[in-house]
C-alpha cells in the first residue's frame, strides 16, 4: 500500500506538468482554468484538487507578470525606436507620423491622433492622423479651449473619457461632435506635449467603442507625447539654426559686396582724382565714368547744351529730375535714365545724364553722384580760368576798338598770346539789354555772353554801352548759319542766360583789327537800327535788314540787295525774256497809274495788268505796301544806276 502524501504528488504531477507547458507556450487566461476542470473531472482527491489549484493561481501570476514584461519590453523597444527616429531622421513629419503610429499599436486602439495650435489663425488643427477614415476629422480646426484637447491644453494633465459624447467635463461644439461623429469615437485619451512647463499640442488615441484607459496606458502615451514634443522643439531649433545660418550668410555676403563696393569706390575714386590732377577735361571724366559704370554718360551745361556724350532728351523733358535732383542733392531715375545735377552750392552749373543702366546699387548711383562732384570741380576751375582769360582778352578787345590804328601790328601779337588770332576772320556781335533803363543789366549780360562763349576760343567784354562779342570765323561757320541767324541764335541764348531780352546786331565777318573795328561799328548801328524799328530783343545782321543795312553797312553790298529784293524777277525774265522789272519800274515812276505805264511801255494796259499779276506771283502779294515797295523802288534805281 502506498504512502498517501506519495500518492498525491504521483496524481498532480501531471497536472503541474501541463501547467508548466501553458506558461511555456504562452496559452490564454482560461486554458489554465481547463487543468482543474480536467482533474475533477478524473475523480483527484480533494487534497490533489487544491494542490492543482494552487499552482494554478501561481501559474496565472506568472503569467500574467510575463505578459506584463512582455508588453513593457514591446513598449520599451517602440519607446527606442522612436528614440532612434528623434535622433536619426531630420523630417519632423515623418517622426510625428511614426509615433502615432506607434501609439495606435502600443494602446492597441483604431485611431491616434496629434494636433498642434495655430498661431496666425487663433486655433488647433490635426497635424498627423492614423487609422483615421473621415475626411471630415481629418480636416478638423479646433478652437481654443474647446472639446477634450481644449481641457488638456487648459490644465497640461491628461485626460480620457469612456464615451466622448456624453462626457460634461469639457465644452462640446457642433463642430467637433460631427467631426468625432462621422470618425465613429466613443472612447477618447488624450496627453499633453509639454515643452518647460507650456503646452504645445496634444496626442490623443481613441477607439470606436466604450473602453477605460488604465494608467499604464496612459504614462505610455504621455511618454510618447514627449517624444513628439522633443521633435517638434528639435525642429524648430533646426529652423532657427539654419535661419540663423541664412542671416549669417546673407551678412557674410554683405560685407563682402560692401568690401567690393568699398574697394570700387576707392579705385573710382582714385581714377578721376587721377584725371583731374593730369588737367583732364569733362569728356575724359565722362568716358571714365562711363566706362566704370557700364553705361553712356552725357554731361550738358547750365542752359541743357551738351558739353560731352551724345544727345539726350531734350532740355526741357530733362527740367523736373534737374530740379529734384538738386532740391534732394541726389541722382534721381528719369523713364530708363538716371539724371545728376552737376552743383556748386545751390547752383546747377550742369547735368550729367546716365544711359544704359536701368537699375543702380548703392554703390553705382555713388559712384554716379561723385563723378557729379568731380565734373562740377572742373567745370568751376574752367569758369574761373575762362573768367581771368576773359578779362584780360578783354582788355584786349577794350583796346582793339578803342583804336585799332595805333599799333595793329601789337594787338594781333597780343592777341596770339591770349589764344585769339585777330588775323583770322571773326564774326562780330554787338549785344544791348533791350531795356536800357537799368544799368545792372549790362554787368548781367556781360556774365551771360562770358557763358554764352564758355568752352570756345570767343572773345566778350563791355564796351560802351554794349557787350561785344568776337566769335572765331571757323566756329561761326562750322554750324552753317548765316550771321543773320547767329544774331537771332545768340539774342535767344544771351537772353535766356542773363534773364531779360536782349538786341543783338551782326557786323559782317572780318580779320585784322581795322576791319573788325569797322565790323564792331556796322555791328553796333544794326542794334541801334532793331531798336528804332521796334525790334528790340532779336537779333539780326546788317544785310538782312533790307535797304537799311545797306545805309547802315560799311561794305555797301548794293548787288546783294538788289538781288535778294528783284532776284525772283531777273531770274524769271532771264528765263522767260519777259520784261518784268522794266514793267515795275515804268509802274513806279508812273506812280502807280496803268494807263500811263502802258504808255511808257507802248503795250496794251491789260498786258501791264497781266505783267503785274505775275509780279505779285513771285514777290508776294505785298509787294505794293509801302515798306516792301519802297525796298523794290531802292533795288531797281540802284540797278539803274549800276548802268542795268
Amino acid at each position: 500500500m502506498n504512502h498517501p502524501d506519495e500518492n498525491t504528488d504521483e496524481n498532480a504531477a501531471p497536472a503541474l506538468r501541463r501547467l508548466l507547458d501553458l506558461l511555456a507556450s504562452g496559452a490564454a487566461t482560461e486554458d489554465f482554468a481547463e487543468v482543474l476542470a480536467d482533474a475533477r473531472r478524473r475523480g483527484a482527491s480533494a487534497t490533489v484538487l487544491a494542490e492543482i489549484d494552487d499552482a494554478t493561481w501561481q501559474a496565472l501570476r506568472v503569467h500574467r507578470t510575463l505578459r506584463q514584461h512582455r508588453r513593457r519590453e514591446a513598449e520599451l523597444t517602440a519607446l527606442f525606436d522612436t528614440a532612434g527616429d528623434l535622433a536619426a531622421s531630420r523630417e519632423l513629419d515623418t517622426v510625428l507620423q511614426a509615433i502615432v503610429r506607434r501609439a495606435r499599436m502600443l494602446l492597441g486602439t483604431d485611431t491616434a491622433y496629434l494636433t498642434l495650435p495655430d498661431e496666425t489663425a487663433g486655433d488647433t488643427y490635426m497635424r498627423v492622423t492614423d487609422g483615421s477614415v473621415s475626411v471630415l476629422f481629418q480636416t478638423l480646426r479646433l478652437s481654443l479651449g474647446d472639446g477634450l484637447g481644449g481641457l488638456v491644453a487648459q490644465t497640461a494633465r491628461p485626460y480620457a473619457t469612456p464615451d466622448y459624447r456624453r462626457d460634461e467635463r469639457f465644452h462640446h461644439t457642433g463642430t467637433i461632435d460631427a467631426g468625432v461623429l462621422d470618425e465613429g469615437l466613443v472612447a477618447i485619451i488624450g496627453v499633453p506635449l509639454l515643452l518647460g512647463g507650456r503646452v504645445i499640442g496634444v496626442l490623443f488615441a481613441a477607439d470606436r467603442s466604450s473602453r477605460a484607459f488604465s494608467p499604464d496606458e496612459v504614462a505610455l502615451l504621455c511618454t510618447l507625447a514627449a517624444h513628439a514634443a522633443i521633435a517638434l522643439d528639435t525642429a524648430k531649433s533646426l529652423a532657427d539654426t539654419s535661419a540663423a545660418l541664412a542671416e549669417l550668410n546673407a551678412a557674410n555676403e554683405l560685407v563682402r559686396a560692401h568690401s567690393a563696393a568699398v574697394q570700387r569706390a576707392e579705385q573710382a575714386h582714385d581714377r578721376l582724382t587721377d584725371l583731374v590732377l593730369r588737367g583732364a577735361e569733362v569728356p575724359d571724366v565722362a568716358a571714365a565714368v562711363a566706362h566704370l559704370l557700364g553705361g553712356e554718360i552725357a554731361v550738358l551745361d547750365a542752359e541743357g547744351e551738351p558739353l560731352a556724350g551724345r544727345s539726350t532728351p531734350p532740355a526741357a523733358e530733362l527740367a523736373a529730375a534737374v530740379a529734384a535732383s538738386r532740391a534732394e542733392g541726389r541722382s534721381v531715375r528719369h523713364g530708363r535714365l538716371w539724371v545728376c545735377a552737376v552743383l556748386a552750392g545751390h547752383d546747377v552749373l550742369g547735368t550729367l545724364v546716365l544711359r544704359g543702366r536701368p537699375d543702380l546699387d548703392d554703390a553705382d548711383r555713388r559712384l554716379f553722384e561723385r563723378a557729379s562732384v568731380v565734373t562740377a570741380l572742373l567745370l568751376l576751375l574752367r569758369r574761373s580760368v575762362a573768367e581771368t582769360e576773359n578779362r584780360v582778352r578783354g582788355e584786349l578787345l577794350t583796346d582793339l576798338l578803342t583804336a585799332p590804328e595805333r599799333d595793329p601790328a601789337g594787338l594781333t601779337a597780343r592777341g596770339r598770346r591770349l589764344g585769339v588770332d585777330l588775323a583770322r576772320p571773326h564774326l562780330v556781335l554787338v549785344a544791348e539789354p533791350a531795356d536800357r533803363t537799368d544799368g545792372a543789366e549790362r554787368e548781367r549780360l556781360a556774365g551771360a555772353a562770358r557763358r554764352y562763349l564758355f568752352g570756345s576760343r570767343g572773345v566778350g567784354a563791355e564796351h560802351g554801352e554794349a557787350v561785344v562779342l568776337l566769335v572765331p570765323g571757323a566756329e561761326y561757320s562750322a554750324g552753317g548759319e548765316d550771321a543773320e541767324e547767329t544774331a537771332r541764335q545768340a539774342a535767344d541764348r544771351l537772353a535766356r542766360l542773363a534773364g531779360f531780352p536782349v538786341t543783338v546786331g551782326a557786323g559782317r565777318l572780318a580779320a585784322g583789327p581795322p576791319a573788325l573795328a569797322a565790323s564792331y561799328a556796322e555791328g553796333l548801328r544794326c542794334v541801334r537800327a532793331l531798336r528804332v524799328l521796334g525790334r528790340a530783343g532779336e537779333g539780326a545782321s546788317a544785310r538782312s535788314l533790307g535797304f537799311l543795312g545797306v545805309l547802315l553797312g560799311d561794305g555797301h553790298d548794293v548787288d546783294g540787295f538788289v538781288s535778294s529784293v528783284l532776284g525772283p524777277l531777273l531770274d524769271y525774265d532771264a528765263r522767260r525774256g519777259t520784261e518784268l522789272v522794266r514793267t515795275l519800274r515804268a509802274y513806279f515812276d508812273c506812280g502807280g497809274s496803268l494807263t500811263r505805264a502802258k504808255e511808257e511801255l507802248h503795250v496794251h494796259v491789260n498786258t501791264v495788268v497781266q505783267r503785274l499779276d505775275r509780279v505779285e506771283a513771285l514777290l508776294g502779294r505785298d509787294w505794293n505796301e509801302p515798306e516792301r515797295s519802297l525796298e523794290l523802288q531802292l533795288a531797281l534805281r540802284l540797278r539803274l544806276l549800276a548802268g542795268d
